[in-house]
C-alpha cells in the first residue's frame, strides 16, 4: 500500500518515517506541505495522511483540492468540532488527535485497507456477473461467450425459453460493452401493437398521421451510440422486417413522414423463443434478416439445468421479500429445499422469483413449509 504523509512539523514528519519503516507492507512517501503533494501525487498512492493546521493550504484546502481522487486521514493537534465536521463532509474517514502512537495510526491504515479491498471487489462483480442472483456451471459457460461477444460490435441473437432471462443478458452485454455508458434500450416485439412497431422503431414527423401533433425520435434514434435490445424479435411484423434490416445495414433511419435518412451508430442485441428457422419456412421470418442478428447465437439453458442457482436465488430473493414487505426473517425447511430442486420450472427464474415472493408472503411462520410453495399443482 503506497501511501502519502503531509506534516509540516519536522520532527513528527521524521518520526512517523522511522516509525512507519517497521512496516514492509506500506511505502510511505513525507511532504512538507500539501502544494509539494499535488506536485507529486498520482494513480499509484491508495492512501493520504495530512496534518489539518498547515502554513499556505491547509489540511481542508487539501482535502478539497484533492477532489475525492484519494481516500484521506486527517491528524491534528488542536481539532475542533467544526473543522472534524467539515473533513467528514468531504468524505474523511479517520480523524486522529495528536499525540497518538504509532499503533493507532496503522489500525487506522488497516481499516482503510480493508474499505478499498471491500470497494474493488464490489466494482470488479458490477463490472462482471453483479446482475445474476446465482451461479452455476452452465451460467458460467455461458457469461464466459457474452463476455468475449460484448467487446465486439457484432449482433447478438439471444435464445432460449420464456423466462431464463434473456434481457438480464443482454443488459450484461451491454455494460460490458465499449457502449457501456452509453444507452441501453430495450424494446419488446410483442407488448406493441403491430400497427405501433414503425413508429415506435423509427419515429414521426408532425402530421405524418392523424395523431401527430409533434415530432417524436424513434428508440433508434434514442439507442445512438448504445445498445437496441430487441426482445421477442419473431413477433416483429413481416413488413416492418425489411426497415429494420435496412437500418441495420446502412446505419440509418428515416422517421415516417420524413424523406431525410438520420445517421445511426448502435449495437443491436435481439431475443427470441421462438423457432425462427420454422418461421422461415413458414414465411413469416426473413432470413437475410436472421442472419444479419444472428452474428452471435448465444444458447441460454433453462434453469432446470442450472439446478446449481435455484437455491442461492432463492435465498437471496426470500431475504430482499422480507425486507420489502417488513417481514422478520424467513427461510426454507429442508422439504421446500427438496421440492424447489426436483421441479422443473417450466416458467425458469421468472417463475422461481414469483414462487419464493408468493411463499414469503402466506407462510405462517419463519420457516417456509413445503406446502407453502403451491407447485403441486404445476407437476
Amino acid at each position: 500500500m503506497k501511501i502519502a504523509i503531509v506534516e509540516d512539523d519536522i520532527n513528527m514528519r521524521k518520526s512517523l518515517e522511522i516509525a512507519m519503516g517497521d512496516y514492509k507492507e506500506f511505502r510511505v512517501k513525507t511532504f512538507k506541505n500539501a502544494k509539494d503533494a499535488l506536485k507529486v501525487l498520482d494513480d499509484s498512492f491508495d492512501l493520504v495522511i495530512t496534518d489539518i493546521n498547515m502554513p499556505g493550504m491547509d489540511g481542508i484546502e487539501f482535502v478539497k483540492e484533492l477532489g475525492g481522487r484519494y481516500e484521506v486521514i486527517i491528524m491534528t493537534g488542536n481539532a475542533t468540532l467544526s473543522r472534524a465536521i467539515e473533513s467528514i463532509h468531504l468524505g474523511v474517514k479517520d480523524f486522529l488527535l495528536k499525540p497518538f502512537d504509532v499503533d493507532t495510526l496503522v489500525d487506522a491504515i488497516k481499516r482503510e485497507a480493508v474499505v478499498q479491498k471491500v470497494k474493488k471487489s464490489a466494482q470488479k462483480s458490477k463490472k462482471t456477473t453483479n446482475d445474476f442472483l446465482g451461479s452455476s456451471e452452465a451460467l458460467t459457460k455461458v457469461l464466459g461467450i457474452a463476455q468475449k461477444a460484448s467487446k465486439t460490435d457484432a449482433s447478438i441473437l439471444l435464445l432460449g425459453e420464456s423466462g431464463v432471462g434473456k434481457e438480464v443478458f443482454a443488459s450484461y452485454i451491454h455494460k460490458n460493452s465499449p457502449r457501456a455508458k452509453k444507452p441501453f434500450i430495450a424494446i419488446n416485439m410483442a407488448a406493441i401493437p403491430e400497427n405501433l412497431i414503425e413508429s415506435e422503431l423509427f419515429g414521426f414527423e408532425k402530421g405524418a398521421f392523424t395523431d401527430a401533433t409533434e415530432a417524436k425520435a424513434g428508440q433508434f434514434e434514442l439507442a445512438n451510440g448504445g445498445t437496441l435490445f430487441l426482445d421477442e424479435i419473431g413477433e416483429m411484423p413481416y413488413g416492418v422486417q425489411a426497415k429494420l434490416l435496412r437500418a441495420i445495414q446502412e446505419k440509418e433511419v428515416r422517421r415516417l413522414g420524413s424523406a431525410k435518412a438520420i445517421k445511426i451508430d448502435i449495437r443491436v442485441v435481439s431475443a427470441t423463443n421462438a423457432n425462427l428457422n420454422e418461421k422461415i419456412k413458414k414465411g413469416e421470418f426473413r432470413e437475410d434478416l436472421y442472419y444479419r442478428l444472428n452474428t452471435i447465437p448465444l444458447h441460454i439453458p433453462p434453469l432446470r439445468e442450472r439446478k446449481d442457482e435455484i437455491l442461492e436465488i432463492a435465498q437471496k430473493m426470500i431475504a430482499h421479500n422480507c425486507q420489502k414487505y417488513g417481514f422478520d426473517t424467513k427461510r426454507l425447511s429442508a422439504e421446500a429445499e427438496s421440492e424447489l430442486l426436483s421441479y422443473t420450472w417450466p416458467g425458469n427464474i421468472r417463475e422461481l422469483l414469483s414462487v419464493v415472493e408468493r411463499s414469503v408472503i402466506l407462510s405462517e411462520t419463519s420457516e417456509i413449509q413445503k406446502d407453502e410453495l403451491f407447485l403441486n399443482n404445476r407437476k
